[in-house]
């Protein structure tokens, strides 16, 4: 928003259940109530995205105030939008559309992601789900129809362009029902003024992470099965003495389950502290199951710190032989090892090459440029 707004456009920003400081203008998308109903019609019937009815079309109407030139659609699953009723619309208006991906849903019948099922249904008809009790949670099965539904509505426009958040995700859409759109990739990016290596002092005091320690670091806004929190277990497990696990992301109820080798912290005060947490680590370990482009590998590169992950989705695209290692989906004993072959080597060996590679490739100013570029392409095709 900021980018095209120093371009002399006007932006607005819709959103239906979190927003932060912005300079665009801020349009509510339906409200607490509309969430919670749209959250409880998706566990009962699995219908996710065609509820919040009155919502969508109280915000259509605001659409056709705006009456904007281009609409970027990023993700619009969250229980607060009826995709039935927007499409309808998007293809009435005929407002050229950017949709950025930055998970599977739009073409699955269920489930934003299928990579750690092994499911292949998304490529022909998706039935019989099997990840119903991953997001969107449903006590009902109706992935076939959600399926033929969103085929039918996402298909629909005629001047769609999808951007895809890494080479992965591109390559899968490429196998989709959304195969026919105009695709392209503009991947993520990070704020590198506030990802960069700084001072840790304070916060390895306020932890209480020792200085004698060799430190690994995990990080996630979430744990669970998916983001690998079992193997960080089955890790934690084998490392040496002299090694220290610092977990972060972590809930009370799952610090229960660490081992003494594991300093597990909630969530940080702030970004700068997690630059700090970043800095102060010897080697970031994402043993992902489940993820696109992951924010935290480039993170972590970006504080100069080295980054061991799954070969998962688009993790590998953000790694090089010279910023961290790349091993198969849930091989234990490979991390380890890489571990080892990181720390034998030092960090010095890898922090001047994480610092040039996010500054060349994550500067998510960098990526606004080419989100305003295919603006202005296709803005100039109107006219």
């Amino acid at each position: 928003g900021a980018h095209v707004i120093s371009k002399g456009w006007q932006s607005y920003i819709a959103y239906g259940r979190w927003s932060g400081a912005s300079k665009s203008h801020l349009v509510k998308i339906g409200s607490k109530l509309s969430v919670y109903w749209h959250g409880i019609y998706t566990r009962l019937t699995d219908r996710h995205g065609f509820a919040s009815t009155n919502a969508t079309k109280k915000f259509i109407r605001e659409i056709e105030k705006i009456k904007p030139d281009i609409i970027q659609l990023h993700a619009i699953h969250g229980y607060y939008i009826n995709i039935k009723i927007l499409f309808k619309y998007l293809v009435k208006a005929n407002i050229p559309v950017v949709w950025t991906f930055h998970d599977c849903w739009a073409f699955t019948g269920h489930c934003v992601h299928f990579e750690n099922i092994n499911c292949e249904k998304w490529k022909t008809q998706c039935h019989d789900c099997k990840e119903l009790y991953g997001y969107p949670f449903s006590f009902h099965d109706s992935s076939q129809k959600n399926y033929q539904d969103k085929k039918t509505l996402f298909t629909s426009i005629a001047n769609m362009t999808i951007v895809s958040v890494c080479n992965w995700m591109n390559e899968i859409v490429k196998k989709s029902f959304l195969n026919e759109k105009k695709l392209t990739v503009i991947k993520n990016g990070i704020d590198i003024n506030v990802f960069k290596e700084v001072d840790s002092t304070n916060t390895k005091r306020k932890y209480q992470i020792p200085n004698d320690k060799y430190v690994i670091i995990a990080v996630a806004s979430r744990w669970n099965k998916t983001k690998g929190l079992q193997d960080i277990f089955c890790i934690a497990k084998d490392l040496y003495p002299d090694m220290v696990l610092v977990l972060v992301g972590v809930t009370r109820q799952q610090v229960k389950y660490a081992l003494p080798n594991i300093i597990a912290i909630g969530h940080t005060e702030n970004v700068s502290e997690l630059a700090a947490l970043y800095s102060l680590a010897d080697v970031l370990i994402n043993p992902t199951y489940q993820d696109t482009y992951p924010s935290i590998n480039l993170e972590a590169i970006a504080c100069g710190t080295p980054v061991i992950t799954y070969n998962t989705g688009g993790c590998a695209e953000s790694i090089n032989s010279e910023t961290g290692i790349v091993i198969e989906q849930g091989n234990i004993n490979e991390m380890l090892n890489a571990i080892l072959l990181i720390k034998e080597k030092g960090k010095s060996s890898y922090s001047k090459a994480c610092k040039n590679m996010a500054i060349t490739n994550f500067d998510k100013n960098e990526r606004y440029k080419d989100y305003f570029n295919l603006y202005n392409n296709i803005k100039s095709q109107l006219y």
